[in-house]
């Protein structure tokens, strides 16, 4: 049976600037353990911890660009583009382009903060 998801849950991001996570599917708002598909809005200048998480994330930018930072090295994502980062690889993420990013966020497993294993800060 369809599930109808009339809004997505406005969920507390991490990082040093406000950013806006809207989870339409996922632990919080639809009670997904399987997968969480969620609109990110980050402002200029937001950069959040480096992260090793328990989950595959593919991330679709759809406005601004988003700065994906790993151990091998540093990729910008523009609009239009796409990155996919794997589980237990270390990444940071972050928007320090003056327009900032709007992007798509799809974890496999869906994010929890169990499991997104954040760098102490």
């Amino acid at each position: 049976m369809p599930i109808h998801i009339p809004a997505p849950a406005v969920i507390e991001a991490a990082g040093n600037k406000p950013k806006v996570i809207q989870e339409f599917v996922g632990r919080v708002n639809s009670k997904t353990e399987s997968a969480s598909i969620a609109r990110m809005v980050s402002p200029s200048g937001w950069v959040e911890p480096g992260q090793t998480p328990e989950f595959d994330e593919y991330t679709i930018v759809l406005k601004g660009e988003l700065t994906v930072e790993t151990k091998e090295g540093v990729h910008v994502v523009s609009a239009g583009q796409a990155i996919i980062t794997k589980k237990g690889e270390w990444v940071r993420y972050s928007s320090p382009h003056s327009d900032g990013a709007e992007y798509i966020a799809v974890c496999l497993p869906a994010f929890s903060p169990e499991t997104v294993h954040r760098d102490p800060e």
